[in-house]
């Protein structure tokens, strides 16, 4: 590869997508291509063969999804799973079809069972049941990095697959009804210190434990394993540390300066009690993340700031 390689960020707008562009700019890559859902609908698969045709990248990153917390997956199952395959089936066999070098899988720590021994080794995958909130995002999700352990084994092409903690940052989904845990958090805090430092109500009991990646951090790790060739076909990419659900909404609220109560609600789901990532292979294979929690949570308040005025919804 060099820094002419012809690339495609699928998903190149989202959260991740744009932090990898922009991670690959600044390391010198010229010639980095994208396309918006209205240009090309990655769940048509005539749509995503043609535009292979067309463009010929060498190297394609998978960073497109439909995303969402709890309220989301529970809201749309059918959504979550159909849409994650059609998406990632078209990339991964177009890309297998059309003559693509490298091909990058994003996916998600939900992969693993929702008991398996903490921390999670990319080996307990699909040893038991998976979390029942985010199951059919799970499966999706497994049967992309499947697709593409399968075409490593029957045609020896780099296809590899990495699998992200939860992940956070600058450009991140800030709506209460899909986003995750972290920016809503953000956001609620934010919005009820501009409210008299009312009262904030969470879900859950608070007792969870969660490791958090910040997004920069994992754009580098997709860099560096685009630049190096990995000897697996999967890889964890977190900090190897984690915090509980009640020291987040601690911190962000320090960070904020909110200086209202917290009241947790325990009629809703806590969801997994623990889900930390072991990251020793992808340090193994020379590369660590850089950025603590807390370093990560300020820089994401900070850009929030600068970017309020065009979330949606909020309430200024």
């Amino acid at each position: 590869m060099n820094k002419n390689t012809k690339i495609y960020i699928a998903g190149h707008r989202g959260m991740v997508g744009s932090a990898i562009w922009r991670n690959l700019e600044a390391k010198g890559y010229t010639n980095i291509i994208g396309r918006t859902s209205k240009e090309l609908d990655l769940r048509n698969q005539e749509a995503v063969n043609a535009f292979y045709k067309t463009e010929q990248p060498q190297v394609v990153i998978d960073a497109a999804a439909r995303v969402g917390g709890i309220l989301a997956n529970s809201e749309y199952p059918y959504q979550f799973l159909m849409e994650n395959m059609q998406i990632q089936n078209n990339l991964v066999d177009g890309a297998h079809n059309n003559g693509v070098e490298k091909f990058i899988f994003l996916g998600s720590s939900c992969i693993y069972p929702k008991l398996a021994p903490q921390p999670l080794t990319e080996d307990c995958l699909l040893t038991s049941s998976l979390e029942p909130t985010n199951e059919w995002y799970a499966i999706a999700k497994i049967s992309g990095l499947k697709a593409c352990e399968a075409i490593n084994k029957q045609f020896g092409k780099d296809f590899v697959s990495l699998m992200p903690t939860n992940l956070y940052g600058t450009h991140d989904n800030f709506d209460l009804n899909s986003s995750h845990v972290l920016p809503a958090m953000i956001r609620k805090f934010h919005e009820a210190k501009l409210n008299d430092n009312a009262p904030v109500t969470l879900w859950g009991s608070g007792t969870p434990m969660r490791e958090f990646l910040f997004v920069d951090d994992m754009a580098d790790a997709v860099v560096y394993a685009f630049e190096n060739k990995l000897p697996d076909n999967l890889y964890n990419i977190g900090t190897g540390v984690d915090i509980t659900i009640k020291g987040l909404a601690e911190m962000i609220q320090s960070i904020v300066g909110h200086s209202g109560d917290i009241i947790w609600d325990s009629s809703k789901p806590d969801g997994t009690p623990r889900k930390l990532m072991d990251v020793s292979k992808m340090e193994t294979a020379g590369w660590k993340a850089e950025n603590s929690i807390k370093n990560g949570i300020i820089k994401t308040y900070d850009w929030f700031l600068k970017n309020i005025d065009s979330f949606k919804g909020v309430n200024l």
